[in-house]
């Protein structure tokens, strides 16, 4: 056999080969992988691991990384755009309560089918993005500008997902799950900026005035409130402490009326004397029947002193 015909026939078989080992690809764990045959997609969906497909060009492969969390931003200048040109997204919107804002805004989103994020639309960013402004419109035209500047910005963001992915698996079907969108500027056109801003500071003063009123109800209102049942207290205790001693003087007065039912005059006597007792409490007071004829200036020459008696 002719050397030279034997290494082109070697040379043949191993081009040969080679050719047919191109087919083999591999799919990391995080991708997924679409087959196109002569052009046209195949169904299936290549799982990860090794895998063989017909040599070039027959057979070409996409790769997908279907876990990563993609972005498109809405209202901003995009990377590589000419310095100076006008936003190619623009989110320029009217509230509800008739005031022009513009909105710059993310939305992330993954893939989650490969075969009709590829093959579906041509440009599946800018659908998004179009999908996105939609639901921003909507959701601007229901709110007042205060609310998207506070309060109402999570309800507002919630409700564009909402809106965008339904627009995107409803009428274009493009295999891609809208994770989150974040609104992350809120500016008023530069002509009314100032106003805007002078409106802002009024309701900060107002904020903190509110503020510095609650503070001083919250300092004062509790010793109010500790001083109103300190006297009430005080009012429970004296009246507790005079109906007590009404009882006690009723009881009391009961008694002596028992007593003086029985013995009138000794009774009266002894009230008497008890109240005298009461009124002149360091005078010393002598008792004299008065049928004894006892002869009372007698009794009073007789005392040292000076002493008065009775």
């Amino acid at each position: 056999m002719n050397p030279m015909n034997f290494m082109n026939k070697k040379l043949i078989i191993t081009a040969i080969i080679l050719y047919l080992l191109s087919g083999i690809y591999f799919v990391q764990p995080d991708e997924q992988a679409i087959v196109q045959r002569f052009g046209r997609a195949l169904p299936e969906r290549v799982p990860p691991g090794v895998h063989y497909r017909l040599p070039f060009p027959i057979d070409r492969v996409n790769k997908l990384k279907v876990r990563q969390v993609r972005q498109v931003t809405v209202g901003a200048e995009l990377a590589g755009q000419p310095l100076g040109q006008a936003p190619t997204r623009r989110a320029e919107f009217l509230t509800g309560d008739q005031n022009l804002v513009n909105v710059v805004m993310t939305v992330q989103y993954t893939v989650a089918d490969p075969l009709a994020y590829l093959f579906r639309a041509q440009d599946v960013e800018a659908l998004i993005a179009k999908a996105a402004e939609a639901g921003l419109a909507q959701a601007v035209a229901e709110r007042t500008v205060d609310s998207l500047l506070t309060t109402g910005k999570v309800e507002a963001q919630n409700a564009i997902r909402q809106t965008a992915q339904r627009i995107l698996h409803g009428q274009y079907d493009v295999g891609i799950t809208i994770t989150a969108v974040t609104i992350t500027q809120t500016t008023p056109p530069a002509e009314v900026a100032d106003a805007f801003r002078d409106v802002a500071s009024a309701r900060a003063d107002r904020d903190r005035i509110i503020n510095e009123a609650y503070a001083y109800a919250n300092d004062i209102l509790p010793k109010a409130r500790g001083e109103a049942k300190k006297l009430l207290n005080e009012a429970h205790a004296y009246r507790t402490k005079k109906v007590n001693e009404a009882q006690g003087d009723a009881a009391h007065f009961a008694q002596l009326a028992a007593e003086y039912a029985k013995a009138k005059q000794v009774t009266s006597d002894r009230l008497y004397i008890e109240a005298m007792e009461e009124i002149l409490p360091k005078m010393k007071k002598l008792v004299v029947d008065p049928k004894s004829g006892i002869d009372l200036g007698v009794i009073r020459r007789g005392e040292g002193g000076g002493s008065k008696g009775k």
